[in-house]
């Protein structure tokens, strides 16, 4: 028998009867600790999953999980989590993986990984017939339904289907058989991606931010983002090429032939100067200035003539940013030096 003092109470305990205790006692300080390892944004992150394992915007922006949720929206989130409305725009639901993945070893929080997991099977289900993924599943409205590079929205897919593929941490946490499924989805994004590139004639050039989920071809977005080929998106893509180990004869063409592009419709001896504008909705505007040795590249290029494109909301084409209404020109990046991560040493 063996005593122990409880305070000003003496408690006696047979010696398997306090292990067990000590046991018990041991368990419930670990279950205690597992529960409060948690990461502030990745709770939040919970609450926004939708059941289709996706993340949506709220109001077309990406989610600040910095900002503190009150009780009304804490119950909006509830009741929206059956919603259809999961995207991959501007990284959404991309993103998510990614922090929820990096967080699992830090805290051992397993919801984590499910909830990641989860993002990745809903992934793997908005990859369309083609290989290529849709904005926005299954919400396949309007342009949503177009497998979409804009803002580098397929190609973050196809980093995390790669991620997957190769076992490299984060993702080698995940479950095997989904790291199988990613490697056949990442052989068919690819796929997609090489179908896609643009030709003019019998010349390989780049890529639109959208194609059509059919028939391949170009396609438009909103009223101010025609189907043309991108100075923008195209970088992205070409920079997961070049990634991949042991490059097929067609993904090496692929890239050649997008860097030979870029080098030909350079915009040279220009740069961008922001100026004051009280009057403009901004309070500012843009202009394009001579910047000798400089050089920028539209994000928007003719289809056939590879001319640059300018157009704001009232769809009409112009072939200077000076000639579309100061709030696109101040709200949107028509211009830009986004090939330079290519180009270098090339």
């Amino acid at each position: 028998m063996i005593r122990l003092t409880v305070g000003l109470i003496k408690v006696y305990y047979r010696p398997l009867a306090l292990a067990a205790l000590c046991l018990l006692v041991t368990t419930c300080f670990s279950c205690t600790y597992a529960v409060l390892v948690t990461d502030p944004i990745a709770e939040k992150m919970l609450l926004f999953q939708r059941n289709n394992g996706g993340w949506p915007q709220y109001k077309g922006d990406p989610t600040d999980y910095t900002k503190d949720l009150d009780t009304a929206f804490l119950l909006q989130l509830h009741m929206d989590k059956s919603r259809l409305d999961a995207t991959i725009d501007d990284n959404s639901t991309t993103y998510e993986i990614q922090y929820l993945l990096s967080k699992v070893k830090l805290t051992g929080n397993r919801k984590y990984l499910a909830s990641a997991e989860s993002g990745i099977q809903y992934l793997l289900q908005s990859q369309n017939a083609a290989g290529g993924w849709p904005q926005k599943y299954p919400d396949t409205s309007g342009y949503h339904h177009h497998i979409t590079y804009n803002d580098e929205a397929m190609i973050a897919v196809m980093w995390i289907m790669k991620g997957l593929a190769e076992n490299t941490p984060p993702y080698d946490l995940a479950d095997n058989k989904l790291k199988a499924a990613a490697e056949k989805s990442m052989a068919r994004g690819i796929d997609c991606v090489l179908k896609t590139q643009y030709r003019q004639h019998d010349t390989l050039t780049v890529w639109c931010a959208q194609h059509d989920a059919f028939t391949l071809a170009p396609a438009s977005a909103r009223t101010f983002e025609p189907a043309s080929l991108s100075g923008k998106e195209s970088v992205g893509i070409i920079l997961f090429l070049e990634s991949l180990q042991q490059p097929s004869p067609a993904i090496t063409r692929a890239i050649e032939a997008g860097i030979a592009w870029f080098k030909k419709v350079g915009l040279h001896d220009i740069g961008l100067q922001t100026i004051e504008d009280k009057n403009a909705p901004r309070g500012r505007d843009l202009l394009v200035i001579e910047k000798p040795g400089n050089t920028l590249w539209a994000r928007f290029y003719d289809l056939d003539t590879n001319q640059p494109i300018f157009m704001g909301r009232n769809g009409l084409a112009r072939s200077k940013l000076s000639e579309i209404e100061i709030e696109r020109r101040t709200g949107y990046a028509y211009l830009g030096n986004w090939p330079k991560a290519i180009l270098k040493g090339k």
